[in-house]
């Protein structure tokens, strides 16, 4: 299991993605639709349309991690503002997953 820092910055993707992309795909979605920097010290958090799978994206100095979990019984709280991007600390984000 993998720690993530208390001052860790998150960045959740509002809308539901198409999850067959993968780390380039969604390293674009950063950049061109939330308007960040994908290697900024971030995460950035996608769902699905039935938001039963999460994605997580972030940089670690070497290279992109992705990190896919999938509930099986339940599905995600994902916000439902009217932004694309809805930042998170940390700890929300433990809470979330």
């Amino acid at each position: 299991m993998f720690r993530l820092a208390e001052d860790l910055r998150v960045y959740l993707h509002r809308d539901p993605i198409d999850f067959r992309c993968g780390i380039n795909s969604l390293a674009i979605l950063v950049e061109q639709s939330m308007g960040l920097n994908p290697f900024e010290r971030a995460a950035f958090a996608f769902c699905n349309r039935r938001r039963t799978r999460m994605k997580l994206l972030f940089f670690d100095r070497s290279g992109f991690v992705l990190v896919l979990k999938a509930l099986t019984e339940d599905k995600f709280r994902w916000p439902k503002r009217a932004e694309t991007v809805v930042a998170l600390t940390a700890e929300q984000l433990r809470w979330l997953l």
